[in-house]
């Protein structure tokens, strides 16, 4: 009998850890980049890279899937969305520390740490000087 009790206990022990494999916890972080991009991730690790850094965390939810359930694919998951260029057409992005002017689809354009948006004629006009010496307007 006593045997008994003890390899019933033993299956048990050992059920329940696979049971919570089936119901796992998928936190999800949230966080606005300091250039205005927003971040969905399952981890806060290098949630920013490339932005500017964190400007703030959202609020992290946990969800637990029932036995059956897909995870979120890892493509939704950690998406980054880019910001609506706020200098609209014929404007130009100027880095103000370099005083180096940027073009509307060039890659530093809006990304810089310190910068306005301002025509190029106002960003020559302010002493700016193109990227690598490309003007935007011919």
């Amino acid at each position: 009998m006593r045997n008994s009790l003890l390899s019933l206990g033993l299956i048990v022990g050992l059920m329940l850890p696979m049971s919570a494999i089936h119901a796992q916890d998928t936190n999800t972080v949230t966080a606005t980049c300091k250039d205005g991009t927003a971040f969905t991730g399952t981890k806060r690790s290098g949630a920013c890279r490339g932005h500017g850094g964190v400007q703030s965390w959202g609020a992290a939810s946990a969800t637990t899937g029932p036995v059956g359930s897909t995870p979120p694919s890892t493509a939704a998951t950690s998406q980054r969305t880019a910001p609506s260029p706020v200098g609209g057409a014929g404007q130009v992005w100027v880095n103000t520390s370099s005083k180096v002017y940027h073009c509307p689809g060039t890659r530093w354009y809006g990304k810089t740490k310190q910068g306005s948006y301002m025509s190029e004629a106002d960003a020559r006009a302010q002493g700016a000087r193109p990227d690598h010496g490309k003007v935007c307007t011919s």
